[in-house]
């Protein structure tokens, strides 16, 4: 969840106070999220500011649909992890159906590889779920004229702790044998049947294997997994 409180976000080399919108274009920005409440939060904070304004979306086909009808919006952030983004293929189609104008990622706690992969794509960067409402203006300013925003403890952050943990919280021969499945990816009813495996205890590898590889889900397991050449 956002949280409120002071939040000192990093930036290199760049001067906010030069990355401006004109005040008489208010700078339109659509988010895309499956949690109320956030939209909610995003909403009211930045309709409640003289030169936003703001749109939302709870899913990624929602979004698509908006930017069709209403676009190209100033800038798109779209959850990682919302229904229809499939990883980080959801940002593609949301850059290509906005025209070549910025779309950003909006998560929590993003992999190394994630945020390479949304960089290589063309993506405006990362916004944490983690940070302040306080410096979200400058951020959403930032990417809205073009500039391309990754939070500097996701750039300081090795890699090498990832892989750590991993070695740490190896996964076992029957986890792997669903992570494999999960890649290609299969639901837990088909892992199952796949495997000889009860669906309940499908999800219970599942909810281990995300546990093991720090992920928030199976599409992020997935992610992380090829990042370690797991397979």
């Amino acid at each position: 969840m956002l949280r409120l409180g002071d939040f000192t976000q990093g930036f290199r080399k760049t001067n906010m106070s030069n990355m401006t919108t004109p005040q008489d274009k208010p700078t339109r920005i659509l988010i895309a999220d499956d949690h109320a409440m956030i939209l909610e939060m995003f909403e009211q904070f930045l309709s409640n500011l003289p030169d936003f304004e703001a749109q939302t979306a709870p899913d990624l086909e929602t979004a698509l649909d908006k930017i069709e009808a209403d676009g190209p919006f100033d800038l798109v952030l779209v959850d990682l992890d919302m229904p229809g983004m499939n990883g980080i293929t959801g940002l593609s189609k949301a850059l290509e159906q906005n025209g070549g104008k910025p779309v950003g990622i909006l998560t929590s706690n993003p992999t190394a590889h994630v945020v390479s992969e949304a960089l290589a794509l063309g993506g405006a960067g990362i916004i944490l779920k983690t940070q302040s409402l306080k410096s979200l203006t400058n951020e959403i300013r930032f990417m809205a004229n073009g500039g391309r925003y990754v939070p500097v403890e996701l750039i300081d952050r090795p890699r090498a702790k990832v892989r750590e943990a991993s070695n740490d919280s190896a996964l076992s021969e029957r986890e792997m044998s669903v992570l494999a499945l999960l890649a290609q990816g299969k639901p837990n009813r088909e892992i199952g049947a796949e495997l000889g495996l009860a669906e309940a205890t499908v999800k219970m590898h599942v909810k281990s294997i995300c546990a093991k590889l720090g992920a928030s889900n199976r599409t992020q397991a997935v992610i992380v997994a090829r990042d370690l050449n797991m397979f």
